[in-house]
């Protein structure tokens, strides 16, 4: 089977715009037909995607616009209700969590940050 057009990579952003423990990045998809908000963050080197929605209380997670790390950067915290997730594997780590974050498969080349359409996520055009 040969992957189609709407299995191909999307960029998201250059690399140097995603800084360890920093602002996210943010972007639309569908998600399970739905469209959804998702966000991008930047830990210990490594880029991680996730719906933008806690799995405590289906509402978005930052307390500013693209602000979802604590103070320390160690983890990405709910504003509504206070669960904490782990920002390599969206694991809940502490707080109110019914389970953790729904992540988007991330891929890095060559200075630009790619997210990666599966079945349930798809690009908003699709």
């Amino acid at each position: 089977m040969h992957p189609s057009s709407d299995d191909a990579p999307v960029a998201l952003c250059h690399s140097r715009d995603l800084v360890d423990g920093g602002p996210a990045q943010p972007f639309d998809l569908r998600y399970g037909g739905q469209t959804c908000r998702a966000f991008a963050v930047r830990y210990c080197g490594q880029v991680h995607a996730y719906l933008n929605r806690c799995s405590h209380v289906a509402m978005e997670l930052d307390w500013q616009p693209n602000r979802f790390f604590d103070d320390s950067g160690q983890w990405l915290l709910c504003a509504s209700h206070g669960a904490a997730y782990r920002p390599d594997t969206g694991d809940c780590a502490g707080g109110p969590c019914r389970g953790g974050l729904i992540k988007i498969v991330l891929s890095e080349v060559e200075g630009v940050v790619f997210w990666h359409p599966t079945y349930l996520a798809q690009p908003l055009e699709f």
